[in-house]
């Protein structure tokens, strides 16, 4: 699981760095800058929970007796990544806001993502 965790970490910030740069660079000029805001939003986030995950993949490491809880705080974080920075890039990409009703379901699932972090380290014998 911590490999795992690792490699999506990696693609995720890889990808954040990527987009980020996009954004300052091909996008500040053709954005709104509500739009680019937004976007700047869905980057920070994407690139937040990147590291949050080589978190979660370095308590596994430790914390093996809390393993089930840690794997579905790095899955909970990466689907919150998916659709919370996702939606976003989709909307300021194609314009359509009712993308925007599904960020906070994204939101939620980062939410729970570092609360099953919080529960595993309080659960863990070390």
């Amino acid at each position: 699981m911590d490999r795992t965790f690792v490699i999506v970490a990696s693609a995720l910030g890889f990808l954040g760095v990527a987009l980020g740069a996009f954004g300052a660079h091909a996008l500040r000029d053709t954005l709104t800058p509500r739009d680019l805001e937004i976007f700047e939003t869905a980057v920070r986030y994407q690139l937040i929970h990147a590291v949050a995950l080589l978190g979660v993949a370095a308590a596994a490491a430790r914390w093996p007796d809390v393993g089930t809880l840690l794997s579905a705080s790095g899955w909970l974080m990466v689907a919150g990544v998916v659709v919370f920075s996702g939606s976003l890039y989709t909307l300021v990409g194609t314009g359509i806001r009712s993308f925007g009703a599904i960020t906070p379901i994204g939101g939620v699932a980062l939410l729970a993502g570092w609360a099953t972090l919080g529960w595993a380290a309080l659960r863990s014998g070390g």
